[in-house]
């Protein structure tokens, strides 16, 4: 196979969108407690809006003309009341499809994401992963991502 990284382009939207849909689908088929189904997030949430924005990253990965995977980001200033300030960077979607997994794209998308974020003066990069998503914790571990807090819930 033969992987290819690119910014996303406008004529990606289509390609995107699908894949969007299939992340929050899986989501949703595997915690609807907590997650909408797609139809109802892609009413409200467009990855279009990450293309015009200088502060939000898109990045593809392509097997030629087909994108089987993406990664959105932003960065910015993390100002707190309690701690330091940082340049921040924020992995806000990893989506790879499933029959491309374990074939090295994810990593090759969070790499990328990594040196653009590192461009722009990024110091330290943020990713939420939900407590069912074992396969994705255990992704980001093995790019060295270490657990820095940890929010706790609690039904009423």
């Amino acid at each position: 196979m033969t992987l290819t990284i690119a910014p996303a382009q406008p004529s990606d939207l289509t390609q995107l969108n699908t894949l969007m849909y299939e992340l929050h689908q899986e989501h949703h088929e595997q915690c609807p407690e907590h997650f909408k189904p797609a139809d109802e997030v892609a009413k409200s949430k467009d990855i279009a809006s990450y293309l015009n924005t200088p502060e939000r990253l898109v990045y593809v990965a392509k097997e030629g003309e087909l994108i089987i995977g993406f990664i959105t980001g932003h960065f910015c200033e993390l100002v707190s009341e309690v701690s330091q300030p940082v340049q921040m960077g924020s992995i806000d979607e990893l989506y790879v499809k499933t029959e491309y997994r374990q074939l090295g794209a994810a990593k090759s998308l969070v790499a990328k994401l990594e040196r653009s974020f590192e461009d722009y003066g990024v110091k330290q990069v943020f990713v939420e992963v939900w407590e069912f998503n074992k396969p994705a914790q255990n992704f980001y571990q093995s790019q060295l991502f270490s657990s820095h807090i940890h929010w706790l819930r609690k039904a009423l």
